[in-house]
């Protein structure tokens, strides 16, 4: 996932996120293709530094997923953050199991992939380095960062509604590693 922040000209790159190695574990009646999410991420994110040297932010979002990674990141960098739900990679097979379980797949722990904040015009360039690994293909831009209000993760939604993404509220699913 990649975020374009314009107010402060950086971007988010995140790679895509999947519940597939928590779910698995699960003993569900689904017949679905799911697989690990965990990747050793090392060698890309040597790679992504070293294309980069204004990253503004990178974080693992594996406590609490990408929604609470996200609000932790807005709190402290004093910024809004806009996503857009149609550019979140999440498949198809972990979209089904979550509306199953009652989960928002924002939520879950993302062993694996990280968050990355660079400036706007190294994007492309960084971008670039996530899809030449393996870890990174599907690395995509999922939003912004925005001026105000200051602390707060929205997403635009599939009908063009907006939601605020809150911090992670009770208990979190459990990593099964």
């Amino acid at each position: 996932m990649i975020f374009i922040l314009p107010f402060f000209v950086y971007t988010v790159l995140c790679l895509a996120f999947l519940v597939g190695k928590t779910l698995s574990k699960i003993s569900t009646p689904m017949d679905m293709d799911l697989k690990t999410d965990s990747a050793p991420l090392n060698h890309l994110t040597e790679e992504i530094i070293a294309t980069c040297s204004m990253i503004h932010v990178m974080r693992d979002p594996t406590r609490g997923g990408v929604a609470t990674t996200l609000n932790e990141i807005a709190v402290q960098s004093q910024v809004a953050i806009r996503i857009m739900e149609k550019s979140l990679p999440v498949t198809d097979n972990v979209r089904s199991a979550c509306e199953i379980l009652g989960l928002d797949p924002l939520y879950i722990a993302n062993e694996g992939k990280c968050l990355v904040i660079c400036p706007e015009h190294e994007a492309k360039k960084v971008l670039n380095v996530m899809h030449a690994n393996t870890y990174g293909s599907n690395a995509c831009i999922i939003g912004q960062v925005i001026k105000e209000p200051m602390g707060r993760v929205y997403m635009e939604t599939m009908i063009g509604g907006e939601r605020i993404i809150d911090m992670l509220a009770g208990e979190q699913l459990p990593r099964i590693c």
